[in-house]
């Protein structure tokens, strides 16, 4: 349980009991006490099974894959995967790989639909930037959804991550991104529902010389 969801709770329960006290009528107290129950069930924080192969992506949050297309960034051909948060998901997020935290960019923005393509680029958001063991980079974005007023990161830059380590949460419906080298192979399709940290999204194999010296801009020697 994240501890959010016993604030919430107890500020509800005290709703209802002053409701209770002051109206003699204690059937005002039912909607502040089923208010409570659905904030102590919609910030649980359920165990997971991380999988320990190398290589692996797992999904960094609860939800429904919305898409998984090749992107074009100024970092080069990236792969990237959305997946929409609907208020009966797990809103606790996990990192999708592990490595050391080398970016942690938050932006304010607008609150649009979590399902809108514009939401990735007008939305609150929070960006995280992981540089895996292997050497490439992994991102993966928080953004805010048109019930989500508040991006919870608890992580700082220059900390070791560990595959599938809570990171934070989105408060109700949001949607979360992540950024693949354009290499890697993706293991879900739009439609597929996943669970964070347990579910694997995505496999990063080492990439082929070609491919460093196109990313790099490098000369090849011989």
């Amino acid at each position: 349980m994240v501890r959010d969801g016993y604030f919430y709770a107890l500020a509800l329960l005290g709703v209802a009991l002053l409701l209770g006290l002051f109206t003699h009528a204690w059937g005002w107290a039912v909607p502040p006490l089923v208010l409570a129950l659905f904030f102590l069930w919609f910030f649980r924080d359920p165990r997971r099974a991380i999988p320990d192969e190398p290589g692996l992506v797992v999904s960094p949050a609860d939800g429904k894959v919305t898409q998984v297309a090749l992107v074009t960034t100024p970092e080069g051909e990236r792969l990237r995967m959305s997946i929409f948060l609907s208020v009966f998901d797990v809103h606790v997020n996990r990192t999708p790989v592990a490595g050391i935290l080398r970016e942690v960019r938050y932006r304010k923005g607008a609150f649009l639909n979590a399902m809108n393509p514009a939401c990735a680029e007008h939305n609150e958001q929070n960006l995280a930037v992981v540089e895996c063991d292997e050497g490439y980079q992994v991102s993966f974005i928080q953004i805010a959804g048109l019930l989500a007023r508040r991006i919870v990161f608890t992580k700082r830059a220059g900390q070791a991550l560990a595959r599938g380590e809570r990171v934070g949460l989105i408060k109700f419906g949001s949607r979360t991104d992540v950024l693949l080298p354009g290499h890697a192979e993706p293991l879900v399709k739009p439609g597929d529902r996943v669970r964070g940290g347990s579910s694997v999204i995505a496999r990063v194999s080492p990439p082929d010389p070609e491919f460093l010296l196109a990313e790099t801009g490098a000369e090849l020697l011989v």
